[in-house]
């Protein structure tokens, strides 16, 4: 039987250690036939076989983002970047420009608002947006999602002018005169301003509560799959093929779940359950380990727990060992107990699920790995494939426990400040200079033993998986006496497509470009090996396949 599809004449860099190279592909059905030398592959290709000449370009397993959040992704879209604005005159023309082009939406919503989008030294308060936008609802939200700034007539709105309670590691930011001045931290803060965008807030509860819309009219669920459909295809056409979305609640998975149903996920999507910690740790066998048996296919899966233990630097949420440079006295609040996440931990690997958790500080990355010690002494040493999140800081004790705990170390190369246009303060400053050395290390975590995957943490940083990439190989050091975390174009490579199946444990079916396994391929627009570390991000996916589908195609869509 002939292949229905052939790429030869290509630069095939399988991630296979039996067989690294090759020349030529072909693919029959949704599998990979036959991976080798041009000759030998093209003999495959019969009348109907679709034959693609490379021109001499790589050819790579489908890039895996192994953390990113779809749904906040794709709504993003359609939103207001501010990705490199910077200064009081170019926010205001933008924001105002975007208030002109969308007159009928109920809150104007900005993304990717640096913390130092003013200036280095002034903070943004609701007075500075009230006089760019003082009569229609407006929020801006940091790249990392944990901050956003809303002006007063949106607080009005949402009645937190006056302040509420949160929670713990949450915070409505209060002025001198006694209300709210326009800083909202963490997702609790947000939700109330959030909620009154068109979307009704409903792409932050994944991430933000670990719940479920309570109520969604069959117009308002209509819409919400139409972006989720244009997320999904704007991930195939950045050549990923596969995506862990840390969203974690049921009313993604069964939009998800009806698209592949309906019409065909052009992406594999792997979600977790996000465990909160006001839900009872029964949680986990009542509702997390259902949600795993009930979606269970090569398509779409949900058998991991997510957690968040802190918030981030920039806004004082993250959990250090010692206090904040600039804040003597203050480390941050975990939003876990240390016991508590310890029965977590234990308890979801004992029903078979490993355990993602966001950790930023140093503090919070120690309590991490405190509780899959504790998982381990409780249950035994088994495959559980525990993760990390981010892991901006971590204290030199604990660097070899990765290893030690068979940890995987989950980052973002785009996330360091100095890279992928993000500022420097006042990150630096938060952490102190002592802490330079071990922060965003993903170079030294791998020389002690430790796996490692990156990914984006869209819509954090821009998706782009070939621009993550050149910020992985490309990191420059903040001063001399830094050790170099720059990873070789391999390692990188890896990261992004072999050992991120292996984390999903499907290492035995995708990652790899080899005959049996699923067809889940992209061919560049030219040779990435040739290609200078800074340039990568200048090359583009020609051609994204997942399971033998063509779900992208330069110049033809999907």
């Amino acid at each position: 039987m002939s292949a229905d599809l052939v790429i030869h004449n290509a630069r095939i860099l399988t991630m296979d250690d039996e067989r690294p190279r090759a020349e030529a592909i072909a693919l029959t059905g949704n599998r990979i036939t036959a991976v080798g030398g041009n000759d030998e592959i093209l003999e495959l290709a019969g009348p109907q076989t679709r034959v693609v000449d490379a021109g001499g370009a790589t050819v790579l397993p489908g890039f895996n983002e192994a953390h990113m959040h779809i749904f906040g992704g794709s709504v993003s879209l359609g939103e207001l970047s501010l990705f490199g604005v910077s200064g009081f005159d170019a926010l205001s023309k933008s924001v105002r420009d975007y208030a002109a082009a969308n007159p009928d939406l109920p809150l104007l919503v900005a993304q990717t608002a640096d913390y130092t989008i003013l200036s280095e030294t002034e903070r943004v308060t609701r007075h500075h947006l009230d006089r760019i936008i003082p009569d229609r609802p407006f929020m801006m939200v940091a790249p990392d999602r944990h901050t956003a700034w809303a002006n007063t007539i949106a607080l009005e709105k949402a009645g937190i002018l006056q302040g509420r309670d949160v929670g713990v590691g949450n915070e409505i930011v209060m002025g001198e005169d006694g209300l709210a001045n326009g800083e909202l931290r963490e997702s609790n803060a947000m939700r109330p301003v959030a909620s009154m965008s068109v979307t009704g807030g409903r792409e932050g509860l994944g991430v933000g509560t670990g719940g479920d819309p309570e109520h969604v009219s069959p117009e308002e669920r209509a819409a919400d799959m139409a972006v989720l459909k244009k997320g999904l295809a704007y991930c195939a056409s950045l050549g990923i093929t596969s995506f862990q979305n840390m969203d974690g609640n049921l009313y993604q998975l069964e939009m998800l779940d009806e698209i592949e149903k309906t019409e065909v996920l052009p992406v594999r999507v792997r979600m977790p359950y996000h465990m909160k910690n006001f839900m009872p740790l029964s949680d986990l066998e009542e509702k997390a380990a259902v949600w795993k048996a009930r979606f269970d296919t090569d398509k779409l899966r949900c058998n991991f727990v997510k957690l968040f233990m802190d918030g981030v630097t920039e806004g004082e949420t993250a959990v250090f060992v010692d206090d904040y440079a600039h804040k003597p006295g203050w480390k941050g609040e975990p939003l876990f107990s240390g016991d508590a996440f310890n029965a977590v931990a234990t308890e979801a690997n004992r029903l078979g699920m490993p355990v993602a958790v966001h950790a930023i500080g140093d503090g919070a990355v120690r309590m991490v790995l405190d509780g899959y010690e504790a998982s381990i002494n409780a249950n035994g040493r088994n495959d559980m494939r525990n993760r990390v999140e981010h892991i901006e800081v971590v204290h030199p004790d604990d660097i070899k426990r990765f290893a030690e705990t068979g940890t995987i170390a989950s980052m973002q190369p785009t996330h360091p400040p100095g890279s992928a246009g993000l500022p420097l303060e006042p990150y630096l400053t938060y952490i102190g200079r002592e802490r330079w050395p071990l922060a965003f290390a993903w170079k030294t975590l791998v020389d002690a033993g430790a796996t490692i995957v990156f990914a984006t943490d869209w819509p954090v940083s821009p998706l782009p998986p070939l621009s993550c990439i050149g910020d992985a190989m490309t990191r420059q050091p903040w001063a001399d006496d830094m050790p170099d975390q720059r990873l070789s174009l391999q390692e990188t490579l890896a990261a992004y497509t072999r050992t991120s199946a292996w984390v999903e444990y499907m290492e035995d079916r995708k990652g790899v470009l080899k005959p049996g396994y699923l067809a889940d391929v992209v061919l560049l627009s030219g040779d990435i090996e040739a290609t200078a570390p800074e340039s990568i991000a200048a090359l583009s996916p020609v051609l994204t396949i997942c399971d033998g589908r063509v779900t992208f195609e330069a110049g033809g869509g999907r």
